[in-house]
């Protein structure tokens, strides 16, 4: 009988590759999505459009606060392990509605965390994100770091669902592992991001917004290096611990345009704004507790994703912004 694994937001970005690595491995997949409007569903439609097509994956459409839904998920399936991706993203958007964060991020943790512990669930993996660290002044950021202050909702929710696993570890004996994820870039990309944001105005001929002075740095690590990290991950048995999954390399800000635009053969139009708030000025992970504990460690350098991002989006811009013009 194969494994069967329940990936909440499986059909984002993340999610979505992280269900292709699974079939591939021969596992049953299970995928629990509520095709919200934070974009354009048909994104999501399009990035499980394969994975629909295998006989071992199943399609929920449900949300993690639907304590029912959740019921009939583990009542219908002998789930072995959950990887809990479902998440409303984004540093700024929390800014301005940070009760949504509140009632995904926080309540539907706790939701899955009741479930798994109900149903005694060999393993529960929760998708962090390197937003926990906030402004760190110790650069690179390890997993034992002292983290007292968020300084977005995105993070402080993120790092709420981190303590509510651990003291579901702790009363209940849940197995857990926290992924705390540094800018995972790539093919499916959320719109909303960088990367996507720049290469899609800039292949339109249209300025980009430069928030600073070009100098922050960000630990952009490649989707199918975070997937090899979950992956690998899941064959562990592990009672409790936190990972950081990064590239464990910074680049600068300009330096990132420049290099999407040198990918696209055009010279960028660049607007300077202030520094938005929740902005950190560096992400920087250490990796060397996951290379020794979890045996994987990046494959793909930011020159090398950044290129296939672009042939991606090359591809697939003729879908993308017809979409962009039906949400006008």
């Amino acid at each position: 009988m194969l494994k069967k694994v329940l990936i909440t937001g499986g059909a984002g970005f993340i999610g979505s590759h992280l269900c292709e690595r699974l079939l591939k491995e021969n596992y049953s997949v299970i995928c629990l999505d509520n095709f919200n409007d934070f974009y354009d569903p048909k994104i999501k439609e399009d990035n499980i459009a394969d994975s629909l097509k295998n006989k071992n994956f199943t399609l929920v459409k449900g949300d993690i606060l639907d304590k029912e839904c959740l019921e009939s998920i583990f009542s219908k399936n002998n789930i072995h392990k959950v990887v809990h991706l479902a998440a409303i993203a984004g540093v700024r958007p929390s800014l301005m509605n940070p009760q949504n964060y509140i009632d995904v991020d926080i309540k539907g943790t706790v939701n899955l965390l009741e479930i798994a512990k109900e149903c005694k669930t060999k393993q529960f993996v929760f998708g962090s994100s390197s937003s926990v660290y906030g402004i760190n002044s110790k650069i690179p950021f390890t997993e034992e770091d002292r983290i007292d202050l968020q300084i977005s909702p995105y993070a402080t929710a993120k790092r709420c669902a981190e303590l509510y696993c651990a003291t579901y570890h702790y009363l209940h004996g849940i197995p857990v592992t926290i992924l705390r994820f540094f800018t995972v870039y790539g093919p499916r990309q959320r719109p909303d991001m960088a990367i996507h944001k720049f290469t899609r105005l800039m292949s339109q001929g249209k300025s980009i917004s430069m928030f600073g002075d070009g100098k922050s740095e960000r630990d952009y690590t490649y989707i199918d290096d975070i997937v090899d990290g979950i992956f690998k991950a899941i064959q562990k048995n592990i009672k409790f611990e936190i990972f950081n999954l990064g590239n464990s390399k910074t680049i600068k800000l300009r330096e990132l345009i420049k290099l999407i635009a040198d990918k696209l053969g055009i010279k960028p139009k660049i607007q300077q704004f202030s520094v938005q708030p929740g902005d950190v000025p560096i992400t920087f992970a250490d990796i060397s507790k996951t290379k020794r504990m979890l045996g994987c460690k990046p494959q793909t350098s930011i020159e090398e994703g950044i290129e296939n991002f672009v042939k991606w989006y090359l591809i697939k811009r003729n879908f993308l912004e017809k979409l962009e013009k039906e949400d006008l």
